[in-house]
Protein backbone atom coordinates (compact mmCIF):
# COMPACT_ATOMS: atom_id res chain seq x y z
CA UNK A 1 0.00 0.00 0.00
CA UNK A 2 1.04 3.09 -0.84
CA UNK A 3 2.41 5.68 1.83
CA UNK A 4 2.44 9.30 1.86
CA UNK A 5 5.68 11.01 1.78
CA UNK A 6 5.26 13.32 4.68
CA UNK A 7 4.57 10.05 6.83
CA UNK A 8 6.95 7.98 5.04
CA UNK A 9 9.75 10.79 6.30
CA UNK A 10 8.19 12.22 9.97
CA UNK A 11 10.83 12.34 12.22
CA UNK A 12 11.84 9.30 14.27
CA UNK A 13 14.65 11.15 16.54
CA UNK A 14 14.78 14.49 17.75
CA UNK A 15 18.08 14.84 15.56
CA UNK A 16 15.82 14.64 12.80
CA UNK A 17 13.06 17.47 13.49
CA UNK A 18 13.86 20.46 11.30
CA UNK A 19 13.43 24.39 12.68
CA UNK A 20 12.54 23.50 15.89
CA UNK A 21 16.08 23.34 17.81
CA UNK A 22 14.72 25.32 21.21
CA UNK A 23 12.31 22.67 21.68
CA UNK A 24 14.06 19.56 21.29
CA UNK A 25 17.07 20.68 23.30
CA UNK A 26 15.78 20.88 26.31
CA UNK A 27 13.07 17.99 25.84
CA UNK A 28 16.47 15.57 25.28
CA UNK A 29 17.92 17.12 28.16
CA UNK A 30 15.34 15.61 30.16
CA UNK A 31 15.51 12.85 28.51
CA UNK A 32 19.17 12.86 29.68
CA UNK A 33 18.47 13.41 33.02
CA UNK A 34 15.36 11.14 33.69
CA UNK A 35 13.29 14.17 34.86
CA UNK A 36 10.07 14.20 32.59
CA UNK A 37 7.55 16.53 33.30
CA UNK A 38 4.02 15.60 34.32
CA UNK A 39 2.27 17.59 31.26
CA UNK A 40 3.46 19.12 28.50
CA UNK A 41 1.62 21.49 25.86
CA UNK A 42 3.07 21.65 22.76
CA UNK A 43 1.18 24.79 20.48
CA UNK A 44 1.77 26.19 17.17
CA UNK A 45 0.67 26.15 13.53
CA UNK A 46 -0.05 23.62 11.02
CA UNK A 47 3.00 20.85 9.91
CA UNK A 48 5.50 22.31 12.16
CA UNK A 49 6.71 19.05 14.40
CA UNK A 50 3.94 19.00 16.99
CA UNK A 51 2.61 15.87 16.86
CA UNK A 52 5.78 14.38 15.68
CA UNK A 53 7.72 15.54 18.63
CA UNK A 54 4.95 14.22 20.80
CA UNK A 55 5.47 10.86 19.36
CA UNK A 56 9.42 10.92 19.47
CA UNK A 57 8.77 11.72 23.64
CA UNK A 58 6.48 8.75 24.11
CA UNK A 59 9.13 6.62 22.87
CA UNK A 60 12.12 8.19 24.67
CA UNK A 61 10.22 8.42 28.41
CA UNK A 62 10.00 4.71 27.28
CA UNK A 63 13.02 3.59 25.82
CA UNK A 64 15.30 0.83 26.97
CA UNK A 65 18.70 2.56 25.29
CA UNK A 66 17.98 6.20 24.47
CA UNK A 67 21.60 7.84 22.84
CA UNK A 68 21.91 11.16 23.31
CA UNK A 69 18.29 11.85 24.86
CA UNK A 70 16.91 10.64 21.47
CA UNK A 71 15.10 6.95 21.16
CA UNK A 72 17.37 4.55 20.03
CA UNK A 73 14.33 3.07 17.70
CA UNK A 74 15.12 -0.29 17.78
CA UNK A 75 13.94 -1.83 21.62
CA UNK A 76 11.31 -3.36 21.94
CA UNK A 77 9.13 -0.55 23.23
CA UNK A 78 10.52 2.03 20.22
CA UNK A 79 9.27 -0.76 17.86
CA UNK A 80 5.62 -1.59 19.45
CA UNK A 81 5.08 2.37 19.58
CA UNK A 82 6.01 3.11 16.21
CA UNK A 83 3.78 0.18 14.75
CA UNK A 84 1.07 1.04 17.26
CA UNK A 85 0.69 -2.29 18.78
CA UNK A 86 1.99 0.02 22.20
CA UNK A 87 -1.64 -0.23 23.97
CA UNK A 88 0.46 2.11 27.21
CA UNK A 89 0.59 5.11 24.05
CA UNK A 90 -3.01 6.90 23.55
CA UNK A 91 -3.40 9.06 20.82
CA UNK A 92 -7.04 10.81 20.69
CA UNK A 93 -7.90 13.37 19.02
CA UNK A 94 -10.16 15.93 20.55
CA UNK A 95 -12.02 17.26 17.24
CA UNK A 96 -14.27 13.73 17.28
CA UNK A 97 -13.77 12.97 21.15
CA UNK A 98 -14.17 16.41 22.94
CA UNK A 99 -17.04 15.24 25.20
CA UNK A 100 -16.89 15.09 29.20
CA UNK A 101 -17.07 10.97 29.15
CA UNK A 102 -13.95 10.32 26.94
CA UNK A 103 -12.06 12.23 29.82
CA UNK A 104 -13.86 10.58 32.31
CA UNK A 105 -12.89 7.38 30.73
CA UNK A 106 -8.82 8.78 30.83
CA UNK A 107 -9.42 9.84 34.74
CA UNK A 108 -10.73 5.74 34.90
CA UNK A 109 -7.83 4.73 33.65
CA UNK A 110 -4.79 6.50 34.96
CA UNK A 111 -5.19 4.52 38.22
CA UNK A 112 -3.95 1.36 36.50
CA UNK A 113 -0.08 1.01 36.04
CA UNK A 114 1.59 0.26 32.82
CA UNK A 115 1.02 -3.08 30.94
CA UNK A 116 4.03 -3.21 28.79
CA UNK A 117 5.69 0.45 29.46
CA UNK A 118 7.46 2.23 31.66
CA UNK A 119 4.78 5.21 31.37
CA UNK A 120 1.36 5.70 30.16
CA UNK A 121 1.25 8.82 27.69
CA UNK A 122 -2.21 10.15 26.58
CA UNK A 123 -0.88 12.29 23.02
CA UNK A 124 -4.24 14.63 22.95
CA UNK A 125 -4.05 16.49 19.28
CA UNK A 126 -6.10 19.58 18.83
CA UNK A 127 -7.09 19.86 22.41
CA UNK A 128 -8.47 23.23 22.12
CA UNK A 129 -11.43 21.51 20.39
CA UNK A 130 -12.74 20.00 24.26
CA UNK A 131 -15.98 20.91 25.53
CA UNK A 132 -15.78 23.39 28.53
CA UNK A 133 -17.39 20.36 30.57
CA UNK A 134 -14.29 18.09 29.43
CA UNK A 135 -12.32 20.78 30.14
CA UNK A 136 -13.06 20.93 34.06
CA UNK A 137 -13.10 17.09 34.04
CA UNK A 138 -9.84 17.21 33.19
CA UNK A 139 -8.34 19.86 35.37
CA UNK A 140 -7.24 17.72 38.47
CA UNK A 141 -6.04 14.63 36.66
CA UNK A 142 -3.65 17.15 34.83
CA UNK A 143 -2.30 18.96 37.94
CA UNK A 144 -1.48 15.67 39.61
CA UNK A 145 -2.03 12.51 37.65
CA UNK A 146 -0.04 9.35 39.08
CA UNK A 147 3.67 9.25 38.58
CA UNK A 148 3.53 6.54 35.91
CA UNK A 149 0.96 8.78 33.12
CA UNK A 150 2.39 11.66 30.89
CA UNK A 151 0.03 14.04 29.65
CA UNK A 152 0.78 15.79 25.80
CA UNK A 153 -1.47 18.44 24.78
CA UNK A 154 -1.06 19.47 21.41
CA UNK A 155 -2.89 22.52 19.55
CA UNK A 156 -2.98 25.55 16.57
CA UNK A 157 -5.27 27.60 18.42
CA UNK A 158 -3.53 28.25 22.34
CA UNK A 159 -5.71 31.35 22.92
CA UNK A 160 -8.63 28.78 23.09
CA UNK A 161 -7.51 26.99 26.34
CA UNK A 162 -8.11 28.10 29.74
CA UNK A 163 -5.59 29.45 31.54
CA UNK A 164 -6.39 26.90 34.39
CA UNK A 165 -4.87 24.16 31.29
CA UNK A 166 -2.17 26.24 30.41
CA UNK A 167 -0.94 26.78 33.42
CA UNK A 168 -0.67 23.27 34.17
CA UNK A 169 1.33 22.39 31.95
CA UNK A 170 5.26 22.76 30.24
CA UNK A 171 4.35 24.97 26.70
CA UNK A 172 6.47 24.68 24.43
CA UNK A 173 5.71 27.12 21.13
CA UNK A 174 6.29 25.73 18.11
CA UNK A 175 7.64 28.30 15.17
CA UNK A 176 7.35 28.29 11.49
CA UNK A 177 10.36 26.67 10.03
CA UNK A 178 12.31 28.62 7.81
CA UNK A 179 12.55 28.67 4.35
CA UNK A 180 16.20 27.48 3.48
CA UNK A 181 15.45 24.67 6.29
CA UNK A 182 12.42 23.69 4.39
CA UNK A 183 14.59 23.26 1.19
CA UNK A 184 17.08 21.99 2.45
CA UNK A 185 14.64 18.80 3.71
CA UNK A 186 12.95 19.01 0.54
CA UNK A 187 16.46 18.80 -1.25
CA UNK A 188 17.19 15.75 0.72
CA UNK A 189 13.64 14.04 0.36
CA UNK A 190 13.63 14.46 -3.38
CA UNK A 191 17.93 13.38 -3.69
CA UNK A 192 16.70 10.24 -1.76
CA UNK A 193 12.63 9.77 -3.64
CA UNK A 194 14.52 9.76 -7.37
CA UNK A 195 13.00 13.21 -7.95
CA UNK A 196 14.74 16.12 -10.33
CA UNK A 197 14.10 19.35 -8.28
CA UNK A 198 15.20 22.22 -9.49
CA UNK A 199 16.44 24.75 -6.65
CA UNK A 200 13.90 27.31 -7.81
CA UNK A 201 11.39 25.20 -7.63
CA UNK A 202 11.89 23.74 -3.85
CA UNK A 203 12.11 27.27 -2.91
CA UNK A 204 9.11 28.48 -4.76
CA UNK A 205 7.33 24.74 -3.10
CA UNK A 206 9.34 26.25 0.41
CA UNK A 207 7.38 29.87 0.15
CA UNK A 208 4.01 28.08 -0.56
CA UNK A 209 4.09 26.05 2.49
CA UNK A 210 4.41 28.86 4.70
CA UNK A 211 6.67 27.07 7.37
CA UNK A 212 4.69 23.67 7.54
CA UNK A 213 6.96 20.98 6.82
CA UNK A 214 4.03 18.60 6.02
CA UNK A 215 2.69 20.99 3.57
CA UNK A 216 5.88 21.29 1.98
CA UNK A 217 6.66 17.66 1.40
CA UNK A 218 2.53 17.16 0.52
CA UNK A 219 3.51 19.66 -2.45
CA UNK A 220 6.97 18.17 -3.81
CA UNK A 221 4.68 14.72 -4.14
CA UNK A 222 1.75 16.70 -5.90
CA UNK A 223 4.19 17.99 -8.38
CA UNK A 224 6.43 15.26 -8.79
CA UNK A 225 3.52 13.14 -10.15
CA UNK A 226 4.47 10.23 -12.47
CA UNK A 227 7.30 12.41 -14.42
CA UNK A 228 9.04 12.66 -11.16
CA UNK A 229 10.32 15.79 -12.04
CA UNK A 230 9.68 19.34 -10.58
CA UNK A 231 10.89 22.82 -12.33
CA UNK A 232 8.48 26.07 -11.76
CA UNK A 233 6.61 25.74 -14.54
CA UNK A 234 5.10 22.65 -13.11
CA UNK A 235 5.08 23.81 -9.86
CA UNK A 236 2.62 26.95 -11.40
CA UNK A 237 0.85 24.71 -13.50
CA UNK A 238 -0.38 21.85 -10.44
CA UNK A 239 -0.75 24.51 -7.82
CA UNK A 240 -2.43 27.20 -10.42
CA UNK A 241 -0.60 30.00 -9.35
CA UNK A 242 0.62 32.84 -11.93
CA UNK A 243 4.04 33.39 -12.31
CA UNK A 244 5.80 36.06 -11.05
CA UNK A 245 6.95 38.28 -14.22
CA UNK A 246 2.84 37.96 -14.48
CA UNK A 247 2.20 39.86 -11.13
CA UNK A 248 5.10 42.39 -12.03
CA UNK A 249 3.50 42.89 -15.29
CA UNK A 250 0.15 43.43 -13.87
CA UNK A 251 1.63 46.06 -11.08
CA UNK A 252 3.46 47.46 -14.02
CA UNK A 253 -0.16 47.93 -15.89
CA UNK A 254 -1.37 49.57 -12.44
CA UNK A 255 1.07 52.33 -12.39
CA UNK A 256 0.62 53.43 -16.32
CA UNK A 257 -2.89 52.92 -16.15
CA UNK A 258 -3.30 50.58 -18.77
CA UNK A 259 -6.79 48.98 -18.42
CA UNK A 260 -6.59 46.93 -21.47
CA UNK A 261 -3.75 45.22 -19.54
CA UNK A 262 -5.50 44.56 -17.04
CA UNK A 263 -8.66 43.84 -18.37
CA UNK A 264 -6.61 40.99 -20.39
CA UNK A 265 -4.97 39.63 -16.73
CA UNK A 266 -8.22 38.84 -15.30
CA UNK A 267 -9.57 37.49 -18.43
CA UNK A 268 -6.46 35.04 -18.85
CA UNK A 269 -6.77 33.82 -15.09
CA UNK A 270 -10.36 33.12 -15.75
CA UNK A 271 -9.73 31.41 -18.65
CA UNK A 272 -6.83 28.95 -17.45
CA UNK A 273 -7.40 26.57 -14.92
CA UNK A 274 -5.96 29.04 -12.38
CA UNK A 275 -8.26 30.11 -9.53
CA UNK A 276 -9.08 33.89 -10.00
CA UNK A 277 -8.52 34.00 -5.57
CA UNK A 278 -5.32 32.24 -5.36
CA UNK A 279 -3.99 35.31 -8.28
CA UNK A 280 -5.62 37.51 -5.67
CA UNK A 281 -3.86 36.50 -2.66
CA UNK A 282 -0.32 36.57 -4.91
CA UNK A 283 -1.17 39.97 -5.79
CA UNK A 284 -2.14 41.06 -1.81
CA UNK A 285 1.38 39.31 -1.02
CA UNK A 286 3.19 41.49 -3.79
CA UNK A 287 1.68 44.73 -2.23
CA UNK A 288 3.29 43.86 0.74
CA UNK A 289 6.30 43.27 -0.39
CA UNK A 290 6.60 46.70 -2.17
CA UNK A 291 5.32 48.34 1.23
CA UNK A 292 8.15 46.50 3.10
CA UNK A 293 10.75 47.76 0.82
CA UNK A 294 9.10 51.52 1.13
CA UNK A 295 9.00 51.49 4.61
CA UNK A 296 11.58 49.44 6.10
CA UNK A 297 15.71 50.35 6.37
CA UNK A 298 16.09 46.47 6.44
CA UNK A 299 13.51 45.05 4.16
CA UNK A 300 15.64 41.77 3.11
CA UNK A 301 14.88 40.92 7.07
CA UNK A 302 11.23 40.28 6.28
CA UNK A 303 11.36 39.56 2.45
CA UNK A 304 12.54 35.87 1.59
CA UNK A 305 13.28 37.39 -1.80
CA UNK A 306 16.41 36.15 -4.21
CA UNK A 307 18.63 39.40 -4.85
CA UNK A 308 17.55 39.76 -8.47
CA UNK A 309 14.09 39.45 -7.36
CA UNK A 310 14.64 41.92 -4.69
CA UNK A 311 15.91 44.66 -7.28
CA UNK A 312 12.90 44.14 -9.52
CA UNK A 313 10.86 44.15 -6.74
CA UNK A 314 12.32 47.74 -5.47
CA UNK A 315 12.64 48.87 -8.84
CA UNK A 316 8.17 48.26 -9.21
CA UNK A 317 7.75 49.66 -5.53
CA UNK A 318 9.98 53.38 -6.62
CA UNK A 319 6.85 53.60 -8.91
CA UNK A 320 4.07 53.89 -5.77
CA UNK A 321 3.88 56.62 -3.19
CA UNK A 322 3.70 54.55 0.27
CA UNK A 323 0.24 56.42 1.04
CA UNK A 324 -0.60 54.94 -2.48
CA UNK A 325 0.36 51.11 -1.36
CA UNK A 326 -1.27 51.50 2.12
CA UNK A 327 -4.84 52.73 0.09
CA UNK A 328 -4.39 49.52 -2.90
CA UNK A 329 -3.94 46.95 -0.12
CA UNK A 330 -6.97 48.39 1.65
CA UNK A 331 -8.48 47.84 -2.00
CA UNK A 332 -6.92 44.51 -2.67
CA UNK A 333 -7.96 42.74 1.20
CA UNK A 334 -11.62 44.42 0.64
CA UNK A 335 -11.75 42.79 -3.13
CA UNK A 336 -10.72 39.26 -1.72
CA UNK A 337 -13.42 39.48 0.94
CA UNK A 338 -15.95 40.49 -1.38
CA UNK A 339 -14.56 37.44 -3.91
CA UNK A 340 -14.96 34.94 -0.86
CA UNK A 341 -18.84 36.16 -0.01
CA UNK A 342 -19.89 36.02 -3.59
CA UNK A 343 -17.99 33.40 -6.08
CA UNK A 344 -20.15 34.46 -8.93
CA UNK A 345 -19.09 38.18 -9.35
CA UNK A 346 -15.48 37.55 -8.64
CA UNK A 347 -14.58 38.64 -12.31
CA UNK A 348 -16.29 41.54 -11.55
CA UNK A 349 -14.99 42.20 -8.22
CA UNK A 350 -11.19 42.18 -9.69
CA UNK A 351 -11.64 44.05 -12.61
CA UNK A 352 -13.74 47.14 -11.06
CA UNK A 353 -10.97 46.89 -8.02
CA UNK A 354 -7.94 46.96 -10.34
CA UNK A 355 -10.00 49.75 -11.92
CA UNK A 356 -9.85 51.93 -8.64
CA UNK A 357 -6.35 50.94 -8.41
CA UNK A 358 -5.22 53.25 -11.16
CA UNK A 359 -6.75 55.91 -10.23
CA UNK A 360 -7.50 57.21 -6.49
CA UNK A 361 -10.17 60.32 -7.21
CA UNK A 362 -12.39 57.48 -7.92
CA UNK A 363 -12.91 56.61 -3.66
CA UNK A 364 -13.66 59.01 -1.50
CA UNK A 365 -12.51 57.05 1.29
CA UNK A 366 -9.71 58.15 3.90
CA UNK A 367 -6.88 55.82 2.34
CA UNK A 368 -7.85 57.43 -1.17
CA UNK A 369 -7.86 61.18 -0.66
CA UNK A 370 -4.19 60.28 1.39
CA UNK A 371 -2.82 58.87 -1.43
CA UNK A 372 -4.03 62.11 -3.28
CA UNK A 373 -2.85 64.34 -1.10
CA UNK A 374 0.29 62.61 -1.00
CA UNK A 375 0.39 63.35 -4.82
CA UNK A 376 0.17 67.15 -4.35
CA UNK A 377 2.52 67.12 -1.68
CA UNK A 378 4.95 65.92 -4.02
CA UNK A 379 4.11 67.94 -6.75
CA UNK A 380 4.20 70.97 -4.78
CA UNK A 381 7.90 69.57 -3.24
CA UNK A 382 9.38 68.78 -6.49
CA UNK A 383 7.37 71.32 -9.00
CA UNK A 384 6.59 68.54 -11.48
CA UNK A 385 3.34 67.56 -12.34
CA UNK A 386 1.85 64.39 -11.97
CA UNK A 387 2.13 62.42 -14.59
CA UNK A 388 -0.91 61.38 -15.96
CA UNK A 389 -0.65 58.23 -18.99
CA UNK A 390 -2.32 59.44 -21.95
CA UNK A 391 -3.64 57.44 -25.43
CA UNK A 392 -2.34 57.89 -28.28
CA UNK A 393 -5.93 58.66 -29.38
CA UNK A 394 -6.07 61.49 -26.71
CA UNK A 395 -2.70 62.69 -28.33
CA UNK A 396 -4.01 63.69 -31.53
CA UNK A 397 -5.06 67.62 -31.28
CA UNK A 398 -8.32 68.80 -33.06
CA UNK A 399 -8.46 72.04 -34.80
CA UNK A 400 -11.09 74.06 -34.56
CA UNK A 401 -11.89 77.11 -36.83
CA UNK A 402 -11.92 80.20 -34.76
CA UNK A 403 -15.12 82.30 -34.64
CA UNK A 404 -14.21 85.62 -34.48
CA UNK A 405 -17.78 86.88 -35.17
CA UNK A 406 -18.69 85.42 -32.45
CA UNK A 407 -16.33 85.90 -30.07
CA UNK A 408 -16.56 90.03 -30.80
CA UNK A 409 -20.11 90.11 -30.05
CA UNK A 410 -19.81 88.82 -26.89
CA UNK A 411 -19.31 91.20 -24.02
CA UNK A 412 -15.80 91.63 -23.01
CA UNK A 413 -14.96 90.10 -19.45
CA UNK A 414 -11.84 89.93 -17.84
CA UNK A 415 -10.47 86.22 -18.98
CA UNK A 416 -10.37 87.64 -22.92
CA UNK A 417 -7.98 90.06 -21.81
CA UNK A 418 -5.14 87.54 -23.07
CA UNK A 419 -3.54 87.77 -25.95
CA UNK A 420 -5.08 85.21 -28.61
CA UNK A 421 -2.92 82.98 -30.74
CA UNK A 422 -1.95 84.58 -34.20
CA UNK A 423 -3.61 83.38 -37.83
CA UNK A 424 -6.94 81.72 -38.15
CA UNK A 425 -6.91 78.78 -36.09
CA UNK A 426 -6.06 77.49 -32.91
CA UNK A 427 -5.16 74.30 -31.73
CA UNK A 428 -7.07 72.95 -29.00
CA UNK A 429 -7.47 69.97 -27.31
CA UNK A 430 -11.29 68.44 -25.73
CA UNK A 431 -11.25 67.61 -22.39
CA UNK A 432 -12.41 64.28 -22.13
CA UNK A 433 -13.86 64.35 -18.78
CA UNK A 434 -15.89 67.33 -18.86
CA UNK A 435 -19.19 65.48 -17.69
CA UNK A 436 -16.99 64.46 -14.49
CA UNK A 437 -16.75 68.67 -13.82
CA UNK A 438 -20.41 68.63 -14.22
CA UNK A 439 -20.65 66.10 -11.76
CA UNK A 440 -18.65 67.86 -8.97
CA UNK A 441 -20.46 71.65 -10.16
CA UNK A 442 -23.71 69.60 -9.54
CA UNK A 443 -22.72 68.48 -5.91
CA UNK A 444 -22.92 72.25 -4.98
CA UNK A 445 -24.73 73.86 -7.33
CA UNK A 446 -27.01 72.10 -9.95
CA UNK A 447 -28.46 74.90 -11.66
CA UNK A 448 -24.80 76.25 -12.61
CA UNK A 449 -24.50 72.59 -13.82
CA UNK A 450 -26.97 72.61 -16.15
CA UNK A 451 -25.37 75.20 -17.85
CA UNK A 452 -21.72 73.76 -17.97
CA UNK A 453 -23.58 70.39 -18.84
CA UNK A 454 -24.81 72.15 -22.47
CA UNK A 455 -21.24 73.40 -23.06
CA UNK A 456 -18.30 72.06 -24.55
CA UNK A 457 -14.68 72.68 -23.61
CA UNK A 458 -10.95 72.59 -24.92
CA UNK A 459 -7.31 73.01 -23.30
CA UNK A 460 -5.22 75.40 -25.42
CA UNK A 461 -1.29 74.61 -26.24
CA UNK A 462 -0.52 77.32 -23.50
CA UNK A 463 -2.53 75.94 -21.04
CA UNK A 464 -5.70 78.34 -21.29
CA UNK A 465 -8.93 76.22 -21.05
CA UNK A 466 -11.82 77.42 -23.64
CA UNK A 467 -15.53 76.84 -22.60
CA UNK A 468 -17.89 77.39 -25.56
CA UNK A 469 -21.74 78.07 -24.82
CA UNK A 470 -24.79 77.63 -26.92
CA UNK A 471 -25.86 81.33 -26.12
CA UNK A 472 -25.22 84.77 -25.01
CA UNK A 473 -27.35 83.84 -21.63
CA UNK A 474 -26.07 81.15 -20.47
CA UNK A 475 -22.29 82.47 -20.86
CA UNK A 476 -23.24 85.39 -18.73
CA UNK A 477 -25.04 83.25 -16.26
CA UNK A 478 -21.55 81.84 -15.81
CA UNK A 479 -19.72 85.06 -15.97
CA UNK A 480 -21.37 85.90 -12.20
CA UNK A 481 -18.60 85.49 -9.78
CA UNK A 482 -20.16 82.70 -8.00
CA UNK A 483 -20.81 80.58 -11.27
CA UNK A 484 -17.03 81.12 -12.43
CA UNK A 485 -15.33 79.90 -9.21
CA UNK A 486 -17.16 77.02 -9.43
CA UNK A 487 -16.30 75.81 -12.70
CA UNK A 488 -12.94 76.69 -12.15
CA UNK A 489 -12.57 74.68 -9.08
CA UNK A 490 -14.05 71.70 -10.95
CA UNK A 491 -11.69 72.41 -13.41
CA UNK A 492 -8.85 72.14 -11.72
CA UNK A 493 -9.44 69.14 -9.80
CA UNK A 494 -10.12 67.13 -13.04
CA UNK A 495 -7.06 68.49 -14.73
CA UNK A 496 -4.94 68.07 -11.89
CA UNK A 497 -3.60 71.77 -11.76
CA UNK A 498 -4.27 75.07 -10.64
CA UNK A 499 -6.77 76.95 -13.03
CA UNK A 500 -6.16 80.47 -12.79
CA UNK A 501 -8.69 82.96 -13.43
CA UNK A 502 -7.45 84.10 -16.51
CA UNK A 503 -6.53 80.85 -18.12
CA UNK A 504 -10.59 80.35 -17.93
CA UNK A 505 -12.07 81.87 -21.17
CA UNK A 506 -15.49 81.75 -21.97
CA UNK A 507 -17.01 82.11 -25.95
CA UNK A 508 -20.50 81.93 -27.54
CA UNK A 509 -20.40 79.62 -30.85
CA UNK A 510 -23.83 78.87 -32.44
CA UNK A 511 -25.04 75.51 -31.69
CA UNK A 512 -24.71 74.32 -35.36
CA UNK A 513 -21.82 76.43 -35.96
CA UNK A 514 -18.30 74.25 -36.76
CA UNK A 515 -20.22 71.05 -35.69
CA UNK A 516 -18.19 68.19 -37.15
CA UNK A 517 -18.79 64.36 -37.07
CA UNK A 518 -15.65 64.58 -34.55
CA UNK A 519 -17.81 67.13 -32.39
CA UNK A 520 -20.61 64.42 -32.16
CA UNK A 521 -18.43 61.56 -31.43
CA UNK A 522 -16.58 63.59 -28.51
CA UNK A 523 -20.24 64.50 -27.00
CA UNK A 524 -21.57 60.74 -26.96
CA UNK A 525 -18.59 59.67 -25.31
CA UNK A 526 -19.04 62.26 -22.80
CA UNK A 527 -22.49 61.74 -22.10
CA UNK A 528 -21.61 57.61 -21.97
Amino acid sequence: MHQALYRKWRPQTFDDVCGQEHITSVLRYEAQQGAFSHAYLFCGSRGTGKTTCAKILAKVVNCEHPVNGSPCCQCDACLSIDSGAATDVLEMDAASNNGVDNIRDIRDEVVYLPSALRYRVYIIDEVHMLSVSAFNALLKTLEEPPEHVIFILATTELQKLPATIISRCQRFDFRRISTDALVDRLSYIAAEEGIALDADAARMLAKLAQGGMRDAISLLELCAGVERSVSVERVEASVGLTGRGALLETVNAVADKNYDALFSRVAEVVRSSKDLLVFWQDLISLWRDMLILKTSARAANYLDLTDHEAEEMRRVADRFRKETLLYHCKLLEEALFAMQKANAVKRIVAEMTLVRLCDASLDSSPEAMLSRIASIEEQLVTGRPATVPVKEADRAPLEVPDIKQAAQSAPKTKAEALPKRSGDKRVLHPIRSWMEVVERVSRSAPMVASFVKASRAFTTEDSRVIVRFDNDFAMRMMEQDASRDRLRAAVSAVLRREVGDRELIFEVVGKAADRSVIDEIIEASEDV
